[in-house]
């Protein structure tokens, strides 16, 4: 299991865009499953809905990037680099998630070579999916993004 300080040794990612708490399993490179507490606190509730909360669908797919860029980065061929979010495809959005709900990142490696991957992803809320796709990503080394 990896904590939340475990997490920000890996990206680069903070408050208040440090969207998954832990990692409960992670194979690098292949697999990994994530936990996001949703807290009624989260700054994204005050306009995204008030008086309705809901989280937005873009930010839990950031939060199924993150799971997978940490799985990614853990091998040691990608480490010191960053996991940059590249596309999805087939995204779903299936359910509504509010606060007091606690997201499950689950991710599965489908590529993962020469510095791109591609990963099936799934949110799920108590065994009912939230939302699932396929997302892509870069492993790209820091200096390449100065210019």
């Amino acid at each position: 299991m990896l904590t939340s300080v475990d997490i920000q040794n890996i990206i680069p990612h903070r408050y208040p865009f440090l969207l998954v708490d832990r990692i409960l399993e992670v194979e690098p490179g292949k697999r990994a499953v994530g936990i996001k507490n949703v807290s009624s606190n989260e700054p994204f509730f005050q306009g995204h809905f008030p008086g309705n909360p809901i989280m937005p669908g873009v930010l839990i797919i950031e939060a199924l990037a993150q799971t997978a860029c940490v799985a990614g980065l853990l091998l040691e061929e990608n480490k010191g680099k960053l996991g940059m979010f590249t596309g999805f495809e087939d995204i779903k959005f299936r359910r509504p998630v509010v606060p007091g709900d606690v997201l499950r990142l689950e991710v599965e490696y489908v590529v993962l070579k020469m510095g791109m991957g591609k990963a099936k992803v799934m949110a799920t809320v108590d065994g009912d999916v939230a939302a699932e796709g396929i997302i892509k990503f870069a492993m790209v080394s820091p200096e390449k993004l100065k210019k």
